[in-house]
């Protein structure tokens, strides 16, 4: 039987609900079905379809722009915090449960807006979609846009991930790469007779500590650049001296920098090194100047600030639209045991997007 959801009830309600419905990341068709069959009986303004497990809405009321609001239904795996508990009274009220944070209040928003905004002043497009908390190539993002483009086109996009109720710009992008030294084996009793690779590693970790990452100010945001060691590899025996080091580099970088351009960096600070690409995600712009944008942040009554992590608004972005993230929780409580949402904060992102949209 399908769960019944009340998307007229108050956003903090609606969360408790969705949190109560396991979707872990491949397993989001209960929650699919319940979002579907309420969207078709509580808002029937709406034009829907479904994709997989994925839910998509939109108004077609000839406004003269369209905002994609866009929310994943997934959450990682369970630890022990199904179902919802609250704690807390008043302004320190809270939710706790799996999906709180990461995006079941950001969700809870986007539904209760779709059934109770009729007449706003942008149409309108909810995307509510699946398979986000794992691989890249699942994601239901990507199905959209290879089966049902026109869905995901707009002037405005905006992820309603969690961003602690503030207006979080863009996002930056990440390259990870592979370094290589090679040397050549022989006995560590006759060392003198092979070469280390291990420490032929030694000066691409010296350059890695003295780095300065850049600080990049875009549009009264910034954006914190990043280069860090997250894995090295070598050595084939305890009495052999290794012939090969692999050191794996992560980039985080600033979006005024294209991926290719963030690669040409790497060769630069790595000169003398194989370099091999092995993972590459590209930065969205804030592009807060835009005028949907613009009214987003007027109505948000607080100042941006840079997104510094990935998410699903670069594949926005790359579309050619301006995209942000706005939606209730903290973060860093993300994919943790204590995942827990403040639900004064559902309630703010509600609010301002009410006022944004209508």
């Amino acid at each position: 039987m399908t769960v019944a959801l009340d998307l007229t009830a108050d956003p903090v309600e609606l969360t408790a609900a969705l949190v109560d419905v396991a979707s872990v990341s491949g397993e989001e068709a209960e929650l699919a079905d319940a979002v579907e069959l309420a969207l078709r009986e509580q808002a029937p303004h709406l034009e829907l379809v479904r994709s997989g497990n994925a839910v998509l809405a939109r108004t077609r009321l000839g406004r003269p722009s369209r905002v994609v609001l866009a929310g994943h239904l997934d959450t990682v795996p369970v630890e022990d915090n199904l179902p919802h508990r609250r704690t807390g009274s008043g302004p320190a009220a809270l939710l706790h449960g799996r999906g709180s944070v990461d995006m079941k209040g950001g969700v809870a928003v986007m539904l209760h807006l779709a059934a109770t905004t009729e007449a706003p002043n942008h149409d309108l497009t909810f995307v509510f979609y699946d398979c986000e908390e794992v691989d890249a190539a699942r994601n239901g993002l990507g199905r959209i846009e290879r089966e049902l483009p026109e869905w995901l086109h707009g002037d405005l996009a905006i992820v309603c991930e969690p961003s602690n109720g503030v207006v979080e710009a863009g996002c930056q992008g990440s390259i990870r790469v592979e370094l290589r030294a090679t040397g050549k084996r022989a006995h560590t009793a006759r060392a003198w007779m092979g070469s280390n690779a291990i420490h032929a590693m030694g000066e691409a970790l010296r350059r890695l500590a003295e780095y300065q990452p850049r600080d990049v100010d875009i549009d009264g945001c910034t954006y914190r650049e990043g280069l860090q060691a997250v894995r090295i590899a070598g050595g084939v025996a305890g009495n052999v001296v290794p012939d090969e080091c692999v050191l794996t580099v992560n980039h985080r970088f600033a979006p005024d920098r294209s991926p290719e351009l963030a690669e040409a960096h790497l060769r630069e600070v790595f000169t003398g090194y194989q370099l091999t690409v092995v993972d590459l995600s590209p930065p969205a712009p804030p592009r807060l100047t835009t005028p949907a944008a613009k009214e987003l942040v007027d109505a948000s009554g607080g100042r941006p600030v840079a997104k510094l992590g990935w998410t699903d608004v670069a594949r926005f972005a790359a579309l050619g639209m301006p995209a942000v993230n706005f939606g209730p929780g903290d973060p860093t409580l993300s994919h943790t045991r204590e995942e827990h949402v403040p639900v004064q904060q559902i309630r703010h992102c509600a609010d301002v997007l009410r006022r944004f949209l209508a």
